[in-house]
């Protein structure tokens, strides 16, 4: 092979990668504005809400609100709790929730996108129907 087509073939690759990861940057910054937005206005107070809701019907939970995170965590066992942030690893940044409940010795743990749209297109009722299908567990007991 030509080693001037080799070095064009390479510099295209470079510039495309560049341009890749530029565009990756800036969604994923557009979508950390989205995310905090998001938490402010819709996360932290539905999870109170949600929280208030249970501890009422006899299962104490709390509302923590880690740095760039939401945490809704039982008040009886610390394993036990979920959480949402914000993931911007893949093609589309999501928020992903993650749920961690105890049984017995055995810690069993789920993660999987609150939905599957963008951050700035989450809404309350993505929201609520992600928190009660991670709930039910919970509270089946």
């Amino acid at each position: 092979m030509e080693v001037s087509v080799l070095r064009k073939r390479l510099t295209d690759t470079i510039e495309a990668a560049r341009r890749t990861a530029s565009t990756r940057r800036a969604r994923a910054e557009d979508a950390a504005r989205a995310y905090a937005l998001f938490l402010d206005t819709i996360a932290v107070p539905l999870l109170r809400q949600v929280a208030n809701i249970l501890r009422a019907s006899g299962y104490p939970f709390s509302v923590h609100t880690p740095s760039g995170a939401v945490r809704m965590a039982s008040d009886r066992t610390a394993e036990d709790y979920i959480e949402l942030s914000l993931d911007t690893s893949g093609e589309q940044p999501l928020v992903i929730g993650h749920s961690s409940r105890a049984r017995g010795r055995r810690v069993v743990e789920n993660e999987r996108a609150v939905a599957e749209v963008s951050v700035a297109h989450l809404t309350e009722e993505h929201l609520l129907e992600y928190l009660l299908k991670e709930l039910e567990p919970f509270v089946e007991r």
